[in-house]
């Protein structure tokens, strides 16, 4: 029988960093591929079906005090690339310039990264509805179908919020914020911003397309049970 030919040392050697890089942009692309394709699974049909909910939730919060049903933000999305972020406004347009003068009644502490207050004197009636069924935040359903963010992932600081980030915080802005995570099923406004810190970057260290869909599961119940929505 023939000798079977073998390959030189560097055409070998070139083969074998070609496999290695292949391997390397499978390991980081098909992830990240397979978790956008989640998002459009199901924000497409989600955002046909809840169309009228959308319509309706405008409808009152334009006739109760006639002001925009939507409240945008500026927040920081992957990388630290800001992007306008939507919310279904469920505060008096003025609160942002009356939020200086509560900073002391934050729960967080009053110089706390984040801003929470369980009795927040802002909210409207309409408001606190929508914040507790979480109908405030399904606007950001937009931002998952255009990119900027995901399904699941960290939730997206303010900008004020990342100008006060430590060094380690901003291993958060590693990946695509998330319309749910961790934190959010597990208390939300009630987990303090350490630990929320500590529960985005153990998802950040362990991506996997199931704990995606298991958090997605997750997030109806409570949503349901209503812990730290206000």
């Amino acid at each position: 029988m023939p000798a079977t030919p073998r390959l030189n040392p560097p055409v070998l050697n070139r083969l074998r960093a070609r496999r290695a890089r292949f391997l390397w942009w499978c390991h980081l692309r098909v992830p990240r591929v397979a978790k956008r394709a989640l998002d459009l699974l199901v924000v497409v049909p989600a955002l046909l079906l809840l169309l009228p909910l959308f319509a309706a939730v405008a409808l009152a919060i334009r006739l109760h005090d006639g002001g925009p049903a939507l409240f945008w933000q500026r927040r920081v999305g992957r990388d630290g690339v800001e992007f306008a972020f939507p919310k279904f406004r469920s505060m008096r347009v003025d609160a942002e310039a009356v939020r200086q003068q509560l900073l002391q009644a934050n729960q967080h502490g009053a110089q706390g990264v984040t801003f929470k207050m369980r009795r927040d004197p802002r909210i409207t009636p309409i408001g606190r509805v929508i914040r507790r069924t979480s109908i405030d935040e399904l606007p950001q359903l937009w931002c998952v179908l255009r990119g900027t963010m995901s399904l699941v992932g960290p939730r997206p600081p303010l900008v004020s919020e990342v100008a006060r980030y430590a060094p380690a915080d901003r291993q958060r802005l590693l990946v695509t914020p998330g319309l749910t995570c961790i934190w959010q099923v597990n208390g939300r406004s009630e987990v303090p911003f350490a630990q929320q810190v500590e529960m985005d970057l153990d998802y950040i260290r362990k991506p996997s397309l199931w704990a995606d869909v298991r958090l997605l599961l997750k997030t109806l119940p409570a949503v349901i049970r209503g812990r730290g929505a206000y």
